[in-house]
């Protein structure tokens, strides 16, 4: 697997929209973070779906090291 660009060392915190679904860039590459622009069409690494569960705001990983993609897992604290 190619190795993911680590596109910020922190979160972004996003309103999602419940029902709508969200492609979070996990390759590092996208220059729309923390979502999918296309840009991982030149690797291996493939966007990950999110459906909003309710209407609020959550917290996406940009380091790409979560254990809880696509959230925030405090992950970026040990690079």
């Amino acid at each position: 697997m190619t190795d993911v660009r680590i596109a910020q060392k922190e979160p972004l915190k996003v309103t999602v929209e419940e029902g709508k679904k969200y492609f979070w860039c996990a390759c590092g590459l996208s220059q729309n973070q923390p979502f999918c622009d296309g840009s991982h069409k030149t690797t291996s690494i493939k966007p990950e779906m999110y459906v909003g569960d309710a209407s609020r705001d959550v917290w996406f990983c940009c380091c790409k090291h979560s254990e809880n993609k696509p959230f925030c897992d405090g992950s970026h604290k040990k690079l």
